[in-house]
């Protein structure tokens, strides 16, 4: 059986491929974060409890990060293109029964369901990838446009949202993944090669079911940081453990768990990780500072933050003088500390009265993180044979989900933290002040909302300064672990 069809395929017909796959990574990133605006429009309209909401939103990531291995080790076994073309069926499908939702319930579900596509849809893309591409340095640029797909997504998200969310109802922020969707799953069809693993052995029911109790609770955990949620974090770490000594023992595991002994690997899963809970974490704070301290719309708020993505996209010209001159370790450690040193600039940028010179500490960020993306994923992808590709594309898939939530649950914290040490308002101010700078924006007057903006501005400069340390760490890590060769 062949393991790829880029062989019989023209350059232009691979590239139109990686367009498809491009747009499906594309709509899962905006997917991840467009619905975050349409919160209060939504609650209007379903009166959802305040315990519904936080499932609203976090049952889509706990879905997807429950079953990045077991669908990356199905479409290894049933046929990468297959299951892609599954996944993008059921994820449009979904979506119409998400924005037509008459009640919180229902959306839940839906929202359970579009994670559940989602898992099915990442790791064929990159997969995919793998075979279509066997060519090193050909690939490298491939998944420079993917991880370009990937980043402006998470950041279109705010700024697709505000637009539909000012034009049309919460429903909207659903309905635009049908038609690229359909767009998809008819390229697809003809453009798309099959591939599997011609001898995948036995499927292992018990390593499926321990994936699923891995991930799911650890990322619940992270996402709601809570006495409560401890025993649910020592679930997810006794199933990690589990997990891992039953791959050791078997003959055909879903995750060769050995890899992670080679540090060229574990640093790029690592660089990967910080990569991301860098990008993501500073596009949380950041889209709430632009609209709540600077008094941006979210449309304006969105393209405010067109630099990083512009940047993220040069990456695709960049990336193969990068590894030339400098080699893969010491690529992705100076993509690390440029991305550093832009946080780093954020913070004094972010007291000027001119939007501009913060657009310019942005360009940094975007391009440092999206060299790094590049970078560590094809590290990951490349180190197991092709036949291999979509269980080794999950791990680059769960490292870029932890980046998420850590980077929302980690920054978002201790931005909350900073603000709420820094705000000196008069005993007779409402208490809802302190919650979040929304709250205390909708309840105080002019002269104390000034005092809550100030605090806000401070406590997003520490912030973007302790990203801005994160990400040097990683830097040094990189340039230690991963060679460059």
């Amino acid at each position: 059986m062949t393991l790829t069809a880029a062989p019989t395929y023209s350059t232009a017909r691979r590239w139109s491929a990686l367009g498809v796959l491009s747009a499906a990574v594309l709509l899962l990133s905006i997917d991840g974060t467009v619905l975050a605006l349409a919160v209060p429009s939504l609650t209007e309209s379903l009166s959802p409890t305040a315990e519904q909401i936080i499932w609203i939103g976090d049952i889509y990531s706990l879905a997807l990060a429950g079953l990045l291995a077991l669908m990356g080790n199905l479409a290894d076994r049933l046929g990468r293109k297959r299951v892609l073309l599954a996944g993008s069926v059921l994820f449009g499908l979904v979506s119409l029964l998400a924005a037509f939702a008459t009640s919180a319930e229902q959306l839940i579900a839906a929202r359970l369901l579009l994670g559940v596509a989602g898992a099915t849809l990442m790791p064929s893309t990159l997969s995919l990838i793998r075979n279509l591409f066997p060519d090193a340095a050909e690939r490298t640029r491939a998944i420079a446009v993917w991880s370009a797909a990937f980043g402006a997504g998470s950041a279109a998200g705010p700024m697709i949202g505000g637009f539909l969310l000012e034009h049309f109802w919460w429903g909207s922020v659903f309905l635009i993944n049908v038609p690229v969707m359909v767009i998809v799953v008819v390229s697809g069809l003809w453009l798309l090669p099959e591939s599997k693993d011609p001898s995948p052995g036995r499927f292992d029911w018990p390593s499926a079911l321990l994936s699923m109790l891995t991930m799911a609770p650890i990322i619940y955990a992270i996402t709601h940081r809570s006495v409560s949620s401890l025993p649910v974090l020592a679930v997810g770490v006794l199933a990690g453990w589990l997990f891992v000594r039953r791959q050791r023992t078997l003959s055909h595991p879903m995750i060769d768990v050995d890899l992670f002994r080679n540090p060229a690997f574990s640093g790029a899963v690592a660089a990967n990780v910080i990569s991301i809970f860098a990008l993501v974490g500073l596009l949380f704070f950041f889209s709430q500072y632009l609209q709540f301290a600077r008094g941006f719309t979210p449309l304006q708020a969105g393209l405010a933050e067109l630099p990083a993505t512009i940047a993220s996209i040069v990456v695709v010209a960049l990336v193969g003088v990068a590894i030339t001159r400098l080699g893969r370790g010491r690529a992705i450690a100076v993509s690390l500390a440029v991305a550093a040193a832009g946080l780093a600039l954020v913070a004094p940028a972010a007291s000027s009265p001119w939007y501009g010179w913060l657009a310019l500490c942005l360009v940094p960020v975007g391009l440092g993180v999206g060299l790094s993306m590049t970078l560590a994923g094809d590290a990951i992808i490349s180190a197991a044979p092709p036949r291999k590709a979509g269980s080794v594309s999950a791990v680059t898939e769960t490292a870029n989900e932890l980046g998420v939530v850590l980077g929302i649950a980690v920054l978002g914290s201790l931005l909350t933290s900073v603000y709420r040490s820094t705000l000196s308002l008069p005993a007779s101010a409402p208490p809802e002040a302190s919650d979040s700078l929304g709250s205390a924006l909708r309840v105080l007057d002019p002269s104390l909302a000034q005092v809550a903006k100030d605090a806000f501005v401070t406590a997003m400069q520490t912030t973007s300064l302790v990203a801005a340390g994160f990400t040097a760490v990683a830097a040094v890590v990189a340039w230690r672990l991963i060679p460059s060769r």
